[in-house]
């Protein structure tokens, strides 16, 4: 039931294309296993073996402070539709701040989303698909309006302030590099 592939075939483009929610997942030596859901339309495959997410503004920023000791990334969308499937992109990835030369470059590939704080690229060593099959049917509403809505209220000078005083580091103590993103030195 399960498929491995080198890279990215254009059906797995395809499929990450129409999936509407995908999670990510890092961790940095003894430190907790991070697993988050993200939304929006904000990621892209840009090649057989490369990806970019554009990390939104939230809570905490652990994929920042995680890569910063370790590397490693897993990418997973899973089908909620008709045709069930599980694909899975693992690899390594860095982190792209807003200071970082090409950081405008990268931005391009994406729509104006609020509270962008930092991308992530991704190279893919390995790409897996399993069955999926006791993923449940389930419907997309619509797009939540909630992080559009407070970005909007807080404006960037509040979110950099949000950023200041709740991104600085991961739930295990690790600096995140959000420095960069308040023209702080690194």
């Amino acid at each position: 039931m399960a498929n491995r592939f080198k890279e990215f075939q254009p059906e797995h483009q395809a499929f990450v294309e129409e999936q509407a929610v995908y999670f990510v997942a890092s961790t940095a030596p003894s430190a907790r296993i991070n697993l988050s859901p993200k939304g929006m339309d904000s990621l892209r495959v840009l090649g057989p073996n490369r990806l970019i997410w554009l990390n939104l503004t939230g809570s905490g920023n652990e994929t920042a402070a995680h890569l910063a000791h370790d590397a490693r990334m897993t990418v997973m969308w899973c089908s909620f539709g008709a045709r069930p499937l599980i694909l899975r992109a693992f690899g390594t990835a860095r982190t792209l701040h807003h200071n970082d030369p090409d950081w405008a470059d990268m931005l391009r590939h994406f729509p104006d989303l609020p509270g962008a704080r930092q991308i992530f690229d991704m190279t893919v060593d390995l790409v897996q698909t399993s069955c999926g099959y006791a993923v449940p049917l389930m419907d997309e509403v619509r797009e939540r309006p909630v992080l559009r809505t407070w970005t909007d209220d807080k404006g960037a000078q509040g979110i950099k302030a949000y950023w200041d005083q709740t991104n600085r580091t991961s739930i295990d103590g690790l600096p995140t590099g959000i420095d960069a993103n308040l023209g702080k030195p690194r």
